[in-house]
C-alpha cells in the first residue's frame, strides 16, 4: 500500500505526490498573492468534496489549516502565479488525479 504525502514548493510553484521518499508526481500550481501568502508548515487534508461550486474547480481537498485547501480552478491561466488567496490551485484533471490518490488524513508539507 502507498504511503502518500505531499509536499507544495512555493518558490517554484509545484506540488509533489510522494510515495515515501520517492517522487511519483509533479504538478504545477498557483499560489497565494503577496498579501495573502500561501501558509507554509505542516497538514493534513481533513476533508474531501468533488463540484464545491464557486472559484475551487473540480475538487477542494481541505487542510487542516482552517479556511485553506488544495482545489481545482475556474481559471486555468491562474496555474504558475501568484493569484489565490492562499490556497493551492490546480489545474482540475490534475486536481482530480490527486484527489483519487490521496485519502483523507494524508501529510501535506508546504515549504517556502
Amino acid at each position: 500500500m502507498p504511503n502518500y504525502r505531499i509536499i507544495v514548493d512555493l518558490s517554484d510553484r509545484r506540488l509533489y505526490l510522494l510515495d515515501g521518499d520517492i517522487v511519483r508526481r509533479g504538478f504545477p500550481v498557483g499560489i497565494g498573492r503577496m498579501v495573502s501568502r500561501t501558509p507554509t508548515g505542516d497538514y493534513k487534508i481533513i476533508n474531501k468534496q468533488s463540484n464545491p461550486g464557486g472559484p475551487y474547480g473540480a475538487f477542494w481537498m481541505g487542510l487542516s489549516k482552517p479556511t485553506y485547501g488544495i482545489h481545482g480552478t475556474n481559471d486555468p491561466s491562474s496555474i504558475g502565479r501568484e493569484v489565490s488567496s492562499g490556497c493551492v490551485r490546480m489545474h482540475n484533471k490534475d486536481v482530480l488525479e490527486l484527489s483519487s490518490l490521496v485519502p483523507v488524513g494524508t501529510r501535506v508539507t508546504i515549504r517556502p
